[in-house]
Order: C-alpha cells, then structure tokens, then sequence
C-alpha cells in the first residue's frame, strides 16, 4: 500500500518506511545510539530526497529522544547547566547549518556534501569505534585491563580559561569546550540530520570527564533541544520537513526500540560495540560506492517552471 509524501513529492510504500524504522529503532534500543545517522542514508537509499531525508530525520530524533530526557531527568541525572551551556553553541551551529543547507539546496549540492559528509564522518566514527572494540575484547581475553580506563586521566581541556563550576558533574572547567561541542552537533544535525550523540557522548565521557551516571541524561537534552531548533529552522526557511514520512518514522521507531531493549540485556557491552562499528562502516562502505561508481543515467532533464 503507497502514501503520498507531500514535500518529497512522491508516493512511497508505507510498510516498507515503517520496517526500515522499526529496524533502526530495534538497533538503537539494542546499541543505545539515536540511530538516525543510520536512518537518514537508508532513507536516500530508498529514494527520499536528501533535503527531505536530512529535514525529516531530525524531527524523527527529536521526538524519539524526548522520552529518554524525560526519563533522565526524572531520576535527576541530568546536568542542566553543562546542557544550558552547550545549547548556546548548539543553536548558533544548528542556524548555521540550516543556512548553508538552504544555500547548498539552491546551488544543488546538497546530495552530494550529504553523501560526502556521512562517508568521512561514519568512516571516522566506524573505525575508531572498531578498533576500541577489537583491542579492548583482546585485553579481556588476555586478563588485562581495558584500555578505555587508560584515557581517565587530566587532559589539555582542564587548563583553559573562563572556568566555571558544575556542580551536577563535580567539575571545574572551562566553558569553551561544552560550547564548542554543542556547535559542532548543531551544524551535524542540520546538515546530516543526526543528533550527535554517539559523537557527543564520547567526548563528554573523555574530554569533559564528566561521570557517567549524567553523560546521557545530559546529551538527551541537548538533542531534544538542538534538533527541535533545527526541525523549526528547516520548515520555516527551507519547506523540507515531510510531517506524513516524519510520523510514519516516529511510530515505527518506537515500536522497534522495545524488542531492542530486550535484544541488549542478552549481549555484552564489547560485543555490541564491535557490531555498532562494523554497521557504521557497511553504511560508510555503501556511501562511498555510490559516490565512486558512474551512474546508470549520465545526464538528467527537468523543465523549469
């Protein structure tokens, strides 16, 4: 059975969307990611017009991880200062992205820095997630300790200026690296339509050494926050949201993320590291194929209006 896309322009088999995700949202209850820097090569895949694709996302992500923030908060594991502070880069990076995705729309790049983004930023992802994953089940096989211990140690961040204290982390540290990682997820998330998290979380736990017990509660709410922003920019300044695709997304999403739950309490944390990377990397390895290998149709013809 098809429905019509409205702003995509295009009629689509509604099944096959809400397989593909519920699919991404078994694999982010099963890994713990956002899952829509799966979802939004998938959606091109299919057909969905990148402008579209990236738009829609993001207002998918919003939703999806509203519940979790909620959640976190509610257990108050959730530092809202640090997340105040990375909003203020965070808003100035996601205006910025949506102002060069409009401008890459009208110039008619955007298919392709989409595609060349996702490569160099899944490959980069992929690959250093690979190799954590690889050495640390090496160390366990081998009865040592795991070398993501090895990196809990003071770092270069801690000596820079304009400190201020967070109390919900137990940190005393400068403002200038939360800002600069909220405005790097702000321009990821309009022009790749992600939410940055498997990003994000990382470097909270490494870089801002913030525990572990806020790290999620607090990079849900930038998220939330962030790709909320983002959805309105992109609807009010360059018409991409599809509201049809993003709620067939958001019901499909949630119903998969249940069994995904379920599915991770069976495996362990090393192995569901190691398949996350192997995944960000097919995805990756996909990309680029398509980016390298000449199309079936040279040349296109459209008339204008």
């Amino acid at each position: 059975m098809e429905i019509y896309l409205p702003v995509a322009e295009m009629s689509v088999h509604w099944l096959t969307i809400l397989g593909m995700a519920g699919a991404v949202g078994y694999l982010s209850g099963l890994l713990g990611v956002g899952g829509a820097f799966l979802l939004t090569p998938l959606l091109i895949f299919y057909g969905i017009p990148p402008t579209v694709a990236v738009a829609t996302t993001a207002s998918h992500l919003t939703a999806s991880s509203m519940a979790g923030a909620i959640a976190q908060w509610r257990r108050r594991a959730v530092d809202l200062k640090m997340a105040g502070v990375m909003l203020c880069g965070g808003f100035a990076g996601s205006a910025l992205g949506v102002y060069l995705f409009g401008l890459l729309h009208r110039i008619g790049q955007t298919e392709i820095v989409v595609a060349v983004g996702y490569v160099i930023l899944l490959g980069t992802v992929g690959g250093l997630m690979l190799d954590e994953s690889v050495r640390t089940l090496r160390a366990a096989q081998l009865g040592q300790p795991s070398p993501l211990s090895a990196r809990m140690h003071h770092n270069w961040i801690h000596g820079l200026p304009f400190k201020l204290r967070f109390k919900q982390s137990r940190l005393y540290i400068s403002v200038i690296p939360p800002i600069a990682l909220g405005f790097a997820v702000g321009i990821l998330s309009a022009l790749l339509g992600v939410g940055g998290g498997f990003v994000l979380v990382p470097a909270m736990i490494y870089l801002l050494r913030m525990p572990t017990s806020v790290v999620i509660g607090t990079s849900l709410t930038q998220i939330v926050c962030v790709t909320a922003a983002t959805t309105l920019l992109q609807s009010v300044n360059n018409y991409s949201v599809d509201i049809v695709l993003a709620a067939i997304l958001i019901v499909g999403g949630a119903l998969g993320a249940q069994f995904g739950v379920r599915m991770a309490s069976r495996l362990k944390g090393e192995h569901l590291r190691l398949l996350l990377a192997l995944l960000v990397l097919a995805v990756a390895a996909r990309l680029f194929v398509g980016l390298v290998t000449t199309p079936d149709d040279l040349y296109s013809l459209a008339v204008g209006s």
